[in-house]
C-alpha cells in the first residue's frame, strides 16, 4: 500500500478549505427533517392576493404587521450539498396575536391584518431565498414555530417547521423533542443582529 506522507495530508486539508463553500458544504449536510403540516396551512381561497417574500407588509394595508421584524435566509441544497435553483419555499406562522390565516381557526382572537400569514420566493441561482417576517409568537399547545414547505415546480419535497434555537419551550414540544440534536440544530434560528436588522439563516436540504 502507498503510504500518503505529511505533506501530501496537508495539501489535502489546504486543497479542501479552498473549495466553494456550497461545494463544502455537501461534506457536513444534515438532511433537513420533516415535520407535520399542521392544520393550518392556507388554501389558496383563504390567502391575502400579495404572497411575496414580505410577510410583514400586505399591500393595500394601513399599518405593517405587529411583532418583532425579523429577516429569514438561507439556501437549498440537493443531499449533495449542491444549490438548487428555482425552487418555491412557502412559509406560513400565527401572527403577533397567536392566530392563523386560515379558517379553521376559529378561536375569539382577532388577526392582525396587517401581517401576510403566507409568502413565497424562488431560490435565485445560488440557491439562496429570503423572507421578511415576524419571530414566530406563542399558539396553545406549541412552541413557537414558522411552517415551511419546498417544491419543485409541483411536487412537494419537503414539509418541515423552524424554531427558536434555545428557547425554553421546545423541550415539552412533542414535535421538537422527536428531534435527534443535530437535527434540531438544523432547524433552530440563531438570531444576529446585523445593521439594525434582526437576521436568522437556515440551509434546507432536501
Amino acid at each position: 500500500m502507498k503510504s500518503v506522507s505529511r505533506r501530501g495530508i496537508v495539501k489535502g486539508i489546504a486543497a479542501l478549505a479552498a473549495l466553494p463553500m456550497y461545494s463544502r458544504s455537501s461534506i457536513a449536510a444534515v438532511f433537513t427533517p420533516s415535520a407535520t403540516e399542521g392544520p393550518f396551512y392556507p388554501e389558496t381561497s383563504m390567502r391575502f392576493p400579495d404572497i411575496d417574500n414580505d410577510l410583514v407588509k400586505v399591500a393595500g394595508a394601513v399599518e405593517k404587521a405587529g411583532g418583532e421584524i425579523i429577516h429569514l435566509e438561507g439556501k437549498i441544497l440537493s443531499k449533495a450539498g449542491l444549490p438548487l435553483t428555482g425552487h418555491r419555499i412557502e412559509i406560513w406562522q400565527c401572527d403577533v396575536n397567536g392566530k392563523y390565516l386560515h379558517t379553521g381557526d376559529d378561536r375569539n382572537v382577532t388577526y392582525d391584518s396587517g401581517f401576510q400569514g403566507f409568502g413565497h420566493d424562488i431560490t435565485d441561482e445560488q440557491g439562496n431565498y429570503r423572507f421578511r417576517t415576524i419571530k414566530p409568537t406563542v399558539y396553545p399547545g406549541r412552541t413557537p414555530h414558522i411552517h415551511v414547505k419546498v417544491f419543485d415546480g409541483d411536487r412537494e419535497l419537503l414539509t418541515t417547521q423552524f424554531y427558536i434555537a434555545g428557547d425554553s419551550r421546545n423541550q415539552a414540544d412533542s414535535i421538537f423533542r422527536r428531534m435527534s440534536k443535530s437535527e434540531a440544530d438544523s432547524v433552530s434560528m440563531e438570531f444576529v443582529e446585523n445593521n439594525n436588522r434582526v437576521e436568522t439563516r437556515i440551509d434546507v436540504v432536501v
